[in-house]
């Protein structure tokens, strides 16, 4: 399908959770996704029907803003886990969902052992 078909395309917020927080879960070091507020200190991984909750997204003028926060894995750098993260959600939102960037920031609530 060459053809260009004029018009806009709205993509819900809660689309482009799922879209990051499915791409964040295959990087490497990643043990799991948390809830942004930790009411009692202690990051819990969320199951991976609620990954979006370890998700926020927020529409600004220049794009589209993310903020992951994220289990890592024991043992690996944290620096590189975090950038890889980054580069993975900012692939998967420029190439398939096609929106502007504004920034990825992540979060690391914990560090926990891969079981």
């Amino acid at each position: 399908m060459s053809t260009a078909i004029p018009g806009n395309l709205h993509v819900a917020n809660d689309v482009l959770a799922d879209i990051v927080g499915n791409a964040a879960m295959e990087c490497y070091g990643v043990v799991g996704m948390t809830a942004p507020s930790a009411a009692d200190g202690i990051a819990k991984i969320l199951p991976a029907s609620r990954l979006r909750r370890g998700v926020v997204v927020n529409t600004t003028e220049e794009g589209v803003h993310v903020d992951l926060y994220v289990v890592i894995e024991y043992g690996t750098n944290i620096s590189t886990v975090s950038r890889n993260l980054v580069d993975q959600v900012s692939f998967a939102l420029t190439e398939y969902a096609r929106v502007p960037l504004a920034g990825v920031e992540v979060h690391v609530q914990d560090v926990k052992v891969r079981r």
